[in-house]
């Protein structure tokens, strides 16, 4: 079956000029074109649509999406390449996610700073006592929080960012 770019473009959830920045781009080199100079694509032609738009949503460079659909259109040759040009955005996809659960969890422990703090109509409440320092202790007690609420997977990943007994401040 063929479709045109309108229709691969709402079956894929990106906009039309999107498709046509890819072919400017050279991801697109295997779409043929009809006696108008309008796009046809295969169901194959999706596919491999849907592989670039997961690479670029994984953050990898145009240059490299490029270099891979090349290396896919080479073939069987550059298997183990493609493989390992895979393997290392997914390590580095996984290193992001993990960066942005940790930051996610800090956001929560300022949450809890904040509320505490509206609650008791005063940030005081975590400060030293005649100072603007917040006490050395907020961490330990944001762990107990977590801990008397039964937020243990979120009290695991507090626990194990770097420094987190050093993060405080308002």
């Amino acid at each position: 079956m063929s479709y045109s770019i309108g229709q691969v473009a709402a079956q894929l959830g990106i906009s039309i000029d999107t498709i046509r920045y890819y072919d400017k781009e050279g991801l697109l080199p295997f779409i043929k074109r009809n006696g108008n100079g309008r796009r046809i694509f295969s169901d194959n032609d999706i596919h491999l649509m849907r592989t670039i738009i997961c690479l670029k949503n994984a953050g990898v460079p145009v240059t490299e999406i490029a270099d891979f659909i090349q290396m896919r259109l080479q073939g069987d040759s550059t298997l183990k390449k493609r493989y390992q040009l895979l393997k290392l955005h997914e390590t580095n996809l996984r290193a992001q996610i993990n960066d942005l659960q940790d930051t996610l969890c800090y956001l929560k422990f300022k949450e809890w700073y904040f509320t505490t703090a509206i609650d008791a109509g005063t940030e005081k409440i975590h400060f030293t006592p005649n100072t603007n320092e917040v006490v050395p202790n907020l961490a330990e007690q944001y762990s107990k929080h977590l801990n008397d609420t039964g937020q243990f997977e979120e009290l695991t990943r507090f626990k194990s960012i770097k420094d987190y007994r050093n993060r405080g401040g308002h």
